[in-house]
């Protein structure tokens, strides 16, 4: 046995004083700051503070930019009015990283795809996997008349376009006796007027009576915005089923299948339709005054709300009547079905 070897010393000794203190020194809690400076081999003083980056590097508090997004959960209506991202191939100028994966896009051009509504850049292979979340840039929306629906209401963060909204209250107000409201038509010129305001300013637009004072000129705008939406408040998927339900010669079927029909449509068109309906069956009403029934706002409204999927103009002709009698139950159910 070698002599010269030093013996362990037992626990009841203690510790000796040639021996690495450090090994046996109390255990103290860190701050952030001191660890990174013990990492970074830096002295830090009693009122140092690193640099603010070094902090972020050290203690990310994201793995994926995608987090800082606002997610569905934090409003009920978006998550009931869904809408899938509008993404193209893009270039990107500098360097870009992924916000679903948080990875780097790699190449030179075309690396990605891009959002047009919301500006979200994601792989190729990540875009199938984006929840249909996308959040439209008010910024990004060019105009009011003609932009998608649900689009318009999740930029301004709304249950309704505010064409509609703004439209209705309006002819409430002062025009639900107008003779031949929305069968008259009103003046083309003031009707372009009124879709200039809103696709200039918005909500803020001006439809008093100082500014029209023909009331039709307001009704005919609401139209030409439904008119002109990309696609109508029945969309194209559910059309056949209310074009098949307005065939059915029992009438208890034929409102049966307009029920089941009704919640096919995206959350916003439903709302839209809803609004839209009550409305008209307050302006039934009046129809003493205005000379405007269920029926004569069927034949009004049934080309306005319901366009076939195909522009086949004899099809359009065809589906006429079903349009007109669609429109009329709704609005004479419009208690019922919504």
């Amino acid at each position: 046995m070698d002599s010269s070897r030093k013996p362990e010393p037992s626990a009841l000794e203690g510790p000796r004083p040639d021996m690495d203190l450090v090994r046996h020194k109390p255990k103290r809690g860190f701050t952030r700051q001191q660890i990174l400076a013990l990492t970074l081999g830096l002295k830090l003083g009693s009122h140092t503070l690193l640099w603010k980056p070094f902090k972020i590097l050290a203690f990310p508090k994201h793995t994926s930019p995608l987090e800082k997004r606002p997610s569905l959960a934090e409003n009920e209506r978006s998550r009931a009015y869904e809408k899938g991202h509008n993404f193209k191939v893009h270039t990107f100028q500098g360097p870009q990283w992924c916000e679903f994966c948080a990875n780097f896009m790699w190449g030179l051009i075309t690396q990605g795809l891009h959002c047009t509504d919301c500006g979200l850049n994601a792989h190729k292979q990540c875009a199938r996997l984006v929840p249909r979340d996308c959040r439209p840039d008010p910024q990004k929306i060019k105009k009011v008349f003609s932009c998608d629906l649900t689009t318009l209401v999740k930029a301004h963060d709304t249950e309704r376009p505010m064409v509609v909204d703004m439209c209705i209250r309006e002819i409430e107000q002062r025009g639900l006796k107008s003779e031949g409201l929305y069968r008259v038509s009103g003046c083309t010129e003031h009707v372009e007027h009124v879709k200039l305001a809103f696709d200039r300013e918005g909500e803020k637009a001006d439809i008093s009576a100082h500014m029209y004072a023909d009331i039709n000129a307001i009704a005919g705008a609401l139209k030409l915005y439904l008119r002109e939406l990309p696609v109508p408040i029945v969309t194209y998927d559910v059309y056949p089923k209310f074009i098949h339900a307005a065939k059915m010669p029992d009438p208890s079927a034929r409102l049966a299948a307009v029920r089941q029909a009704l919640p096919l449509l995206p959350a916003a068109h439903h709302e839209t339709l809803r609004h839209l309906l009550a409305h008209l069956k307050r302006v039934t009403l009046f129809e003493k005054e205005n000379f405007m029934n269920a029926e004569n706002l069927g034949i009004v409204f049934g080309p306005t709300l319901m366009q076939p999927p195909s522009r086949n103009t004899l099809e359009t002709l065809n589906d006429t009547q079903h349009q007109k009698l669609i429109v009329q139950l709704l609005i004479e159910h419009e208690d019922v079905l919504f």
